[in-house]
């Protein structure tokens, strides 16, 4: 089981904590990116790898998520609950003369092996606690939250899976009372384009995920170039437009950009028939420099502001809000 209490993930004394290194042990933390980054950990072990938004924090003006972790081994976190709050910086610890850090929470995995390399989650809509969180080569798992736990409903792959599919994104959308997925290979480079997927979506009475007929369409972005990975993660928008985010890769040292990207439209009719549009020339919406973003949730209600997670390998990873969403 992971540490019960809350911890703040800012500085070597955090690593000292959760490692039991010694003082003369303890590595320099990585500097936090520039621009309003905060940091929620330090190390490889730390990025966010996909987030989905929970709601309010118990401190005014904050947003509680829960975020995944690309993490491999026994015993390594892969999903904690945390609290951002716009406008603090985690370089300073400051907001005005306050201290307002990112507060990172553990969540232990319960009811089935722990995953292998989890790339992105999604809150249920209308269904109060319960998640779909996706590994990297198609396996779906349907949790709910309990206290400081995530307990796994049940699992199973998605559909229309190819050879050499490398999955970071997954999201949910509701229309008419029916629900919609759209998930992506996350492709490679100028070879491998993303494939996006999109189809109905439900539970079924043994609560496996039960998708129907499947669209797909080929996603290339713009920026960044080179080493890129064209879907890294998707959120869909009250008015259905995708809004996507691409970042590059050279190694877990960087360099690293991003980007998110105005991608297309998900629609859902009234009998559940789902349409995907995919833009053959995705516009940029706003360019992210140093940055390797894997996970960008639209906030509703917030003017178009997106909750935006990066995951800097050797850096750890950090929240950043922008508004990157529009309607």
């Amino acid at each position: 089981m992971f540490l019960r209490t809350t911890t703040t993930v800012l500085t070597a004394a955090a690593l000292l904590s959760a490692g039991g290194l010694t003082a003369s042990a303890a590595p320099a933390p990585a500097p936090a990116p520039q621009g309003g980054w905060q940091k929620v950990g330090d190390d490889i072990k730390s990025g966010v790898s996909g987030l989905a938004v929970t709601g309010s924090g118990p401190r005014h003006g904050a947003t509680r998520a829960l975020v995944v972790r690309d993490n491999k081994k026994p015993g390594e976190n892969r999903v904690a609950r945390v609290d951002y709050r716009p406008g603090s910086d985690t370089r300073s610890g400051t907001r005005s003369g306050a201290r307002h850090p990112v507060s990172v929470e553990p969540l232990a995995w319960k009811g089935a092996a722990e995953p292998i390399d989890l790339e992105a989650i999604e809150a249920v809509p209308g269904a109060r606690g319960e998640y779909v969180a996706l590994a990297s080569r198609g396996l779906v798992y349907h949790l709910k939250a309990t206290g400081r736990d995530l307990q796994v409903l049940d699992t199973s792959p998605l559909p229309a899976i190819a050879e050499g599919d490398d999955y970071e994104s997954f999201a949910l959308t509701s229309r008419h009372g029916k629900l919609a997925a759209v998930w992506a290979d996350r492709g490679a480079g100028k070879k491998r384009p993303a494939t996006v997927h999109a189809a109905p979506f439900s539970f079924n009475k043994y609560g496996e995920a039960d998708f129907g007929a499947v669209t797909t369409a080929r996603l290339r972005a713009p920026y960044p170039t080179g080493d890129v990975r064209h879907a890294s993660d998707i959120s869909v928008t009250r008015s259905g437009r995708l809004v996507i985010s691409s970042a590059s890769d050279a190694g877990d040292d960087g360099p690293f950009a991003s980007a998110v990207l105005d991608a297309g439209k998900l629609s859902v009719t009234r009998s559940g028939k789902v349409r995907l549009t995919v833009a053959k020339s995705p516009d940029v919406i706003r360019k992210f420099k140093g940055v390797k973003i894997e996970a960008v949730e639209c906030l509703p209600g917030s003017g178009g502001k997106a909750l935006l997670g990066t995951d800097d390998e050797n850096a750890g990873g950090s929240l950043n809000s922008a508004t990157v969403c529009g309607k």
